[in-house]
């Protein structure tokens, strides 16, 4: 293996390796961005395998991930207004939720986190 191929293997890697979560790809559509975020609790633990969906407020046209381990995940979309939602189980709600996100074309929006709690006050 050639030094430059072996550089370009090394980038390739290092970009994966810093990557918040699986990245949904939207088939055939014209990609205009990314939406990535992190899914943790109030204590800041991650939450894996919880589905994330993004919906184009225009269109109604529904995109999802679900996290991975360090409870990250990263959608790429076409171009447009999108509202975020995640996943909830018993006993939850959401402590924090990122607002409405406009992608354009190339758009990395990150840091579209959600914060979940139990809800339980005075640990009951």
């Amino acid at each position: 293996m050639s030094v430059s191929r072996l550089l370009l293997l090394i980038g390739a890697l290092s970009a994966a390796a810093c990557h918040p979560g699986p990245i949904i790809n939207t088939g055939g559509n014209d990609v205009g961005g990314t939406i990535a975020g992190i899914v943790s609790t109030e204590g800041k633990v991650p939450l894996p395998t919880r589905k994330v969906t993004v919906v184009n407020k225009a269109t109604g046209e529904k995109f999802e991930a679900t996290t991975g381990p360090n409870g990250g995940y990263t959608i790429k979309v076409p171009q447009g207004v999108y509202h975020i939602e995640v996943e909830l189980r018993e006993g939850e709600r959401i402590a924090k939720q990122p607002g409405d996100t406009r992608i354009q074309k190339s758009d990395l929006d990150p840091q579209r986190d959600f914060v979940i709690s139990t809800g339980r006050a005075g640990g009951d």
